[in-house]
Order: C-alpha cells, then structure tokens, then sequence
C-alpha cells in the first residue's frame, strides 16, 4: 500500500495542477515522466489510480465550481492516461486491464462530483438553516426591545395620567379659592350694601345716590371677575371672531398683567383652519405666555404665523432666560406638563412640535399644522399692533 502522503502522490497532485492550469497536450509530458517514475518504483496501475482519486477528488474538485467540474474531469482523464501510458507499453497484454482502470477511475470521479456537489447543498441548507436561526434570534431580540419600550411607555403614560389628576385638582382648587375669596366676598358686599340702602332709605334719602353708585362698581368687579374666568376657561371671542382676535385680546390682558411687551403678526388665510386647530394654536400660544411669565424673565414677546409646505406655521418667540429642553421635556416632575400638554395637542392634529433655547437667544416654541392653505389667496401678513403695560 502506497502512502497518500508520500512524495510520489504530493508530486502527481502538484503536476495534475500545473497541467489543469494549462491543459495543452505538450503540457503532458510531466504525467509521461511521472508515469515513467511510478514504474521505475514498482508501483501498479492501482498505485496511480489512488494517487489520480487523492488528486482530483481531494484537491482539485472541491475548488472547482460545480458547472466546471465534468470538464476539469475530462482534462484529468487525459493527464491520468498519459501517466498510464509508460506502463501499457511495457505491458501490451495489460491494455485490456488499463482501459477497465480508466473507466473505474472515471466513474469513481463522477460519483465524486456527485457527492461533493450532494455535500455542498447540504452546507448551503445548513447555513440557510443557520441564518433563519440568527434571524429568529435576532427577531426575538427585536420584540425583547419593543416590550421593554412598551412597558417603559405604559409607565410614563401612568405617570403623565397621575399628573393631569393633579393638575386638574389644582386647577379645580384655584378656581374655587377664587370663587370663594374674590367672587364671593364681592357677593357678600353687594348684599350688605344693598340692605344698608334699604334700611338708609327708609329713614334718610341723603347720600342715596353715592351708595347707589358704589354698590354698580361692585357689582361691575363682580362682572369683570366672571368674565376674567369665562376668557380663561374658553374665550368667547375665539368662536365668534376668531384666531387672531383672540390672540389680540389675550396679548393685551397679558401685557397688561405682565408688563412684557408683546407684538402679534399673523395672516388672513389662518382664519379659514377648523376650530379645532384653531384651539391648538391658541391652547399652544396661552400655555407658552404663560411659561414665559413664570420662568422667563423677559422683556419682549412675539407670536408669528407664516405658510410652509402646505402647513400653516406659528412661532412663539422670547427674548427670557433659556432653560435645557431634554431635561425639562423627560423630567419627572409636574413643570414639564405644560410642555408635554403642547406637544400632545399638536400632534393629536398631526402637527409637529419643537422648542428651542439657547443662551443669549431667548426660546422659541414653533407649532406646524398640516392645513390646506390656497396659495392664490392675499399673502400680504396681517400686522398686529404692539400691545404693552402702560
């Protein structure tokens, strides 16, 4: 038994190579000298026949792409019959015997092919296999995360809910002190004057009509203050003469309460939006005022409305302290409803929702509402006037 690895066997795979790499027949002369070799050492037709098997199935077919292998075969066949040849002509009556050899080493190379290429489907199932693994893998990693983000998101819409009870029975608890210590008492002013009159009147009419008159300016705080809470909770000019004139009358209250200056520039077109986004706008607009006045610190106040895209766009501009965005935005605490009451209305509308601040630079609250807006309409902007505290 030859040894595969022996030098004569690593000689034939180095000149099978060498031949399949330039397969012209003068290039055959290494099988004849090799064939010649292989005699000179005894060796048997079988001997090269493993050594032909080591060659081509070991070597040599497992780098060839199946669709090229029948010919590297049949260029092989050739190599393995001139290395033959040596030993058919120093033994005629083996011809028979050596043809047999070639067709076995032809059919053993087939069923080779046929093997290895069995082999390489199985490696391209086994590594479909692998990646539909890694995908389910990866898959699951995926829904792993998206459960995560759902649970932190039912955790923050808990806290947000907890938050607007809250806010809510603040509010409730604001409007009922006011109620009680200014409305009321006003009330029970009024009733006290009144029976003073009624009691005055029947002994004395002197000084009637200055008591008269004092009790009308109570009761006209008393309308004042009603109408001051009914503005706060839904104005009424907002559905009557719409979004502008209800930002003008907002400004002026606030410039009044606040003394920061403020400027209103719109354009005609704003008022052909629904009421509902109208609402958002002015919702967005009151809630930012009012920030500015808690926080703020500034001076000066500008509302501006411009077209976009198809978008109908408002800027709430500050000239007051900057503040960081992220953190007051993922805060836990009650300072950041105001702004996330914002964002939801907008995007409740399909708007979008940006603040910018930035030191030196004041804040911006920027709102932009998808609204169908016709471009050949006036463009020309509708200028508020400048409303400021006296």
């Amino acid at each position: 038994m030859i040894d595969p690895e022996s030098p004569l066997c690593s000689g034939y795979i180095t000149a099978l190579r060498e031949y399949l790499a330039q397969p012209d027949p003068k290039h055959l002369a290494p099988a004849h000298e090799f064939g010649a070799i292989a005699l000179e050492s005894s060796l048997l037709s079988a001997d090269l026949a493993r050594f032909h098997e080591r060659a081509l199935v070991g070597e040599v077919l497992p780098a060839t792409p199946i669709r090229k292998r029948p010919g590297v075969i049949h260029r092989a066949g050739v190599f393995f019959a001139a290395a033959l040849s040596p030993m058919e002509e120093s033994t005629p009556d083996s011809r028979s015997a050596m043809k047999q050899l070639k067709r076995f080493v032809e059919i053993l190379s087939r069923r080779s092919v046929q093997l290895a290429a069995s082999n390489l489907e199985l490696n391209v199932e086994i590594a479909q296999r692998k990646a539909v693994e890694h995908a389910l893998e990866q898959s699951k990693i995926h829904y792993a995360d998206l459960l995560k983000e759902s649970n932190r998101l039912q955790r923050q819409m808990r806290l947000l809910s907890r938050q607007i009870i809250s806010a809510h029975e603040d509010e409730r608890k604001k409007i009922s002190r006011e109620l009680h210590d200014v409305i009321a008492q006003t009330l029970t002013g009024i009733n006290v004057r009144l029976a003073t009159l009624k009691r005055d009147a029947a002994v004395n009419t002197k000084g009637l009509a200055g008591n008269i008159t004092k009790t009308q300016r109570l009761v006209e705080k008393s309308v004042q203050i009603v109408h001051r809470f009914a503005r706060e909770l839904r104005p009424a000019v907002l559905d009557d003469l719409g979004l502008i004139p209800a930002l003008h009358a907002f400004l002026k209250s606030f410039s009044e309460r606040t003394g920061v200056r403020a400027r209103l520039n719109g354009f005609p077109e704003i008022e052909q939006m629904d009421s509902v986004r109208k609402t958002v706008l002015f919702r967005v607009a009151q809630e930012a005022l009012i920030n500015v006045s808690r926080h703020a610190e500034a001076t000066h106040v500008g509302i501006s409305f411009r077209r976009a895209d198809g978008h109908a766009c408002m800027d709430v501009h500050d000239n007051g302290q900057s503040f960081n965005v992220p953190s007051v935005m993922h805060a836990n605490r009650g300072r950041r409803l105001g702004l996330i009451g914002m964002r939801e209305r907008v995007e409740m509308v399909g708007g979008t929702f940006l603040i910018e601040s930035s030191p030196g630079k004041g804040t911006t609250v920027s709102v932009c509402i998808p609204i169908p807006i016709p471009a050949n309409r006036a463009s020309k902007s509708t200028r508020g006037t400048s409303t400021k505290k006296a």
